[in-house]
């Protein structure tokens, strides 16, 4: 079977505007919440995100294309470019039909409607961009990079609420195994840190009611009391590994593959006991022919929700037995707080750097433990594990689960 590896990166986040500052930033235990900057919070219960700092779009595309596109597009292009020139491709010497776009997310162009409904009330009709309608398409994020680069192979967006990121990884290795491409340009994006979108999720209590940025989010944490909003993009270059072996590519690591399901039960709270989380997990394992005992390291969805971590920690339990105790289950939301359609892809690509690392990045915010979430969650401070092969969960609104199984890159044997 064709075999998918990853040999390029690229991550605008709220720890960094590249691979290595986001990477230095997690080993560090730095968090990425801070008061809203992006509007005025005041007279809201909640005034904190996670945002993306000191971003300059035209460092990664002309003037106009920021005029048109939205954050979420402008988030996914600049990561694009940055996975592209870190593989060392040259897509100018490539055949653009055996290059495809997977890059996907939760909601797209949402900021873009919110605020251009601002507009128009304001100012009238006549204020609001013609370019807004598409934009606002989920699809946009992916359609500009395939217009940008050039690329003409398969080009797919797909909204799995917060699995999408991990799904982009999973739908590239399938589009690669079928042969319908052999460079795949993959990622999750999102940017919906609106006035309207955090009201609503407000509304819903998901989101944690401190007013301490640093400390909001506390995965697995006893005190834990919901999400801390968040935005971002991570982009992989994802090749078959043939071709990456062809040309002399750095191989980060090889995507096993993994398995996706539902949990037909509720728009946004898990299914109790974790059920389809767990069904994921086995799934996801025999897809990548491994079993529990392979598994180095788990990359958990860990909202800090009090639901959500309680039902994840059952599910890792139910699948792993005891064993579970004995393999660290990192927390990547602490730092990062929430970003969506994005989550799954940054959580894989602090997964990519603890395989090439030896170490793991801390669950912060840890200090009181929860008898619900009985794991060894790597609390407070980075640890030194040698990864070879990652569990990466993402659980998405609408009971959308996908689990990804993530390895250190080695040659077949022949």
């Amino acid at each position: 079977m064709t075999r998918s590896v990853i040999t390029g990166l690229g991550a605008i986040t709220p720890l960094g505007n590249d691979p290595d500052t986001f990477w230095q930033n997690m080993k560090e235990g730095v968090s990425g919440a801070d008061r809203i900057r992006s509007f005025d919070p005041s007279g809201m219960r909640t005034q904190i995100a996670c945002e993306v700092k000191d971003f300059v779009p035209t460092d990664w595309m002309q003037s106009k294309d920021v005029r048109r596109l939205g954050r979420a597009s402008q988030f996914s292009l600049a990561t694009a470019r940055q996975a592209v020139e870190h593989s060392g491709l040259d897509f100018g010497s490539l055949d653009p039909t055996r290059i495809g776009v997977v890059f996907n997310t939760g909601g797209g162009g949402l900021d873009s409607i919110a605020s251009g409904e601002r507009r128009l009330q304001a100012k009238g009709p006549r204020s609001v961009s013609p370019f807004l309608a598409p934009n606002a398409m989920p699809n946009c994020v992916s359609t500009v990079i395939s217009i940008e680069l050039g690329i003409t192979g398969p080009v797919v967006t797909s909204t799995l609420a917060c699995a999408a990121g991990s799904y982009a990884l999973l739908d590239a290795t399938y589009h690669l195994q079928r042969g319908d491409a052999d460079v795949i340009v993959a990622g999750g994006t999102e940017s919906a840190v609106s006035p309207v979108i955090v009201a609503s999720f407000a509304r819903l209590g998901a989101l944690s009611g401190s007013h301490d940025a640093q400390s909001a989010s506390r995965p697995f944490d006893a005190d834990r009391d919901g999400l801390v909003f968040g935005e971002g993009a991570v982009g992989f270059i994802v090749e078959t590994e043939e071709h990456a072996l062809a040309r002399g590519a750095t191989i980060y690591a090889e995507i096993l593959g993994g398995a996706v399901t539902a949990d037909a039960y509720h728009l946004t709270m898990p299914k109790p006991g974790g059920g389809g989380a767990a069904a994921a997990m086995r799934k996801a394992l025999a897809a990548s022919s491994r079993t529990i005992d392979d598994v180095d390291a788990v990359f958990a969805h860990a909202t800090s929700t009090p639901l959500g971590d309680a039902a994840e920690a059952k599910a890792l339990e139910d699948v792993f037995g005891e064993r579970i105790r004995q393999i660290p289950v990192t927390a990547t939301k602490s730092q990062l707080g929430h970003t969506f359609g994005a989550a799954g892809a940054l959580s894989s690509l602090a997964a990519v750097f603890s395989i090439g690392e030896g170490i793991l990045c801390p669950t912060i915010n840890y200090s009181t433990p929860d008898p619900e979430c009985n794991l060894d969650c790597v609390p407070n401070e980075a640890r030194s594990h040698d990864v070879r092969t990652a569990m990466v969960d993402a659980f998405g609104f609408g009971g959308q689960n996908v689990v990804i199984l993530l390895a250190k890159y080695e040659a077949s044997s022949t």
